[in-house]
């Protein structure tokens, strides 16, 4: 007999909130089913009737987590351990947005608290590109790995599509592209090379009350040497951003979240053949990250990023945020 489905609830109506909604209402109904959708904005929930009315609004977060297996979270951050700790009480699952939190002792704790009944919402643990360079390092393309690179840059923070929630995203107490962006690629890196250590960073925040500007950091990720950097005003794209990880033999990388490339022996280099855009990879990752929620919610192993991974992502941002 299959197992029933699962039923998600959804609190936050932004973006986020909004490209995960869209996205469980794609899923087959037998395995996930949408428990409804809870924002305090007024208009961002006339915003989702007018585009979605099939999806139930609930009148406060108490209904969401009651009608829900699963409480996914996409408020802003300061708000997501009051919420994941509402939703574990009543004993639901947790699928939260990073970051976990942007108080390091309260998501520590809360880390213990949870164990493995929650996860966070780091989309490379379901990139078909991702899984590419994973294909590739498994085939011996850079041999053994010597060296990890970050690179992100950003024409203006927030970002064109990101405007209307500049009054948090370009504030420091939870904005910023270290917490919004860099931390994705922190998480790859962890995934692949192992846990953090030995954080020597710098950030500046040159505009008084705005978020960070630039950043570099060094650290290590299991046996890695990593290098970071970040700026804002730096190139014309919206969000340009390199993962690269050298090795003796080659080496490989991830460009503009989606394209996974591999060095050519002339030094130039190769997209993968398959590689897709970012729109179009966006959707098989959500798809292949809600079908890690069911198993997430029915106690089974999976693949997304466990709260532990999440955390040591934060505990490197936020210390980086303080480097100033």
């Amino acid at each position: 007999m299959s197992a029933p489905p699962i039923f998600l609830g959804l609190i936050g109506a932004g973006i986020m909130g909004e490209r995960m909604l869209r996205a469980a209402l794609d899923q087959p109904a037998t395995a996930l089913r949408v428990a409804g959708i809870w924002d305090p904005s007024t208009e961002a929930m006339a915003r989702i009737v007018a585009a979605l009315p099939v999806v139930q609004q609930q009148p406060d977060t108490a209904a969401l987590i009651a009608a829900s297996d699963c409480v996914y979270i996409a408020s802003p951050p300061s708000s997501h351990l009051g919420h994941a700790r509402a939703a574990l009480a009543a004993g639901k699952a947790v699928f939260c947005e990073k970051p976990l939190a942007v108080d390091v002792e309260d998501a520590r704790a809360f880390v213990g608290e949870a164990g493995d009944r929650g996860a966070v919402n780091f989309p490379f643990a379901s990139s078909p590109a991702v899984a590419r360079l994973r294909e590739w390092i498994d085939a011996g393309v850079i041999g053994t790995p010597q060296h990890v690179s970050i690179e992100v840059a950003f024409a203006s923070w927030p970002r064109s599509w990101q405007v209307d929630a500049a009054g948090w995203l370009d504030r420091t107490a939870q904005g910023g592209f270290t917490r919004e962006v860099v931390s994705h690629f922190l998480f790859l890196t962890r995934r692949i090379a192992g846990p953090f250590a030995g954080l020597a960073a710098k950030a500046a925040y040159p505009e008084a009350g705005k978020s960070e500007r630039r950043i570099e950091a060094s650290l290590t990720a299991g046996a890695l040497p990593v290098t970071l950097t970040g700026s804002v005003g730096t190139t014309t794209k919206d969000d340009h951003n390199v993962w690269t990880l050298e090795g003796d033999k080659g080496a490989i990388r991830l460009c503009d979240w989606s394209r996974a490339e591999r060095r050519l022996p002339d030094g130039s280099w190769e997209a993968d053949p398959e590689a897709l855009s970012q729109n179009e990879a966006r959707p098989l990752a959500l798809r292949r990250q809600l079908e890690g929620v069911a198993k997430l919610t029915r106690g089974e192993p999976h693949h997304l990023a466990t709260l532990r991974e999440a955390f040591d992502v934060q505990e490197i941002v936020e210390t980086i945020l303080k480097s100033a």
